[in-house]
């Protein structure tokens, strides 16, 4: 990614976090000094329906929309939706994505539709910038299944140069007093996670 301009695109379902997501890394290029802005899309969040939310870095950005195609990063808090959103990146673009597959209702109830067959697999043939997480047995073993967001921005943390005090400064400004020390534990995984898949 450039210097100072960032495109992040941030999907998953209702209850995932993708809003407390954003407002994060929202949270991180404002106290690195950067201008930001950013378009939420909630649809049906309150009832496991698709949330996304667009995030523009820069030293002065017009607008909070992400072009088609332009995103530098993808997050995906579900496989399905990472799978959906995957042509928004850039070509050299990066996707983290977690392993975590929620199958929606109208999938179950209904012989129309059908949840996409590894989807993961599907990405990587499209990009080689897949980073697939197993996000959900990390959350937990920490013991708190809702914490695939902040892992997630763990590993995001170790592309985007913002000093990791930042990343800390913002989690610990936007997530509830009581779930700050748990949420830094999860964070800390996720930087460690990408780490030694850098190493190996």
């Amino acid at each position: 990614m450039p210097n100072s301009r960032y495109s992040i695109l941030i999907v998953g379902v209702g209850g995932q976090g993708v809003l407390l997501a954003s407002e994060i890394i929202s949270e991180v290029a404002m106290l690195a000094g950067l201008d930001v802005k950013k378009s939420e899309v909630h649809g049906m969040s309150q009832r496991g329906g698709v949330v996304s939310s667009h995030v523009k870095i820069d030293k002065k950005v017009y607008s909070p929309t992400i072009e088609y195609g332009q995103a530098d990063v993808l997050i995906a808090f579900e496989q399905a939706e990472g799978l959906r959103a995957l042509d928004w990146i850039k070509k050299d673009g990066v996707a983290i994505v977690s392993t975590t597959a929620l199958i929606p209702a109208i999938v179950t109830s209904s012989k129309t539709f059908e949840y996409p067959d590894n989807s993961i697999g599907q990405m990587k043939q499209k990009t080689n910038n897949v980073i697939a997480v197993e996000a959900d047995k990390i959350a937990a073993e920490l013991g708190n299944t809702r914490l695939v967001n902040t892992i997630l921005l763990g590993v995001l943390s170790t592309y985007a140069p913002f000093d990791t005090s930042l990343w800390l400064e913002a989690i610990k400004s936007r997530v509830k007093e009581r779930f700050i020390e748990i949420n830094l534990k999860a964070f800390e995984r996720g930087q460690q996670l990408n780490f030694a898949g850098k190493k190996a």
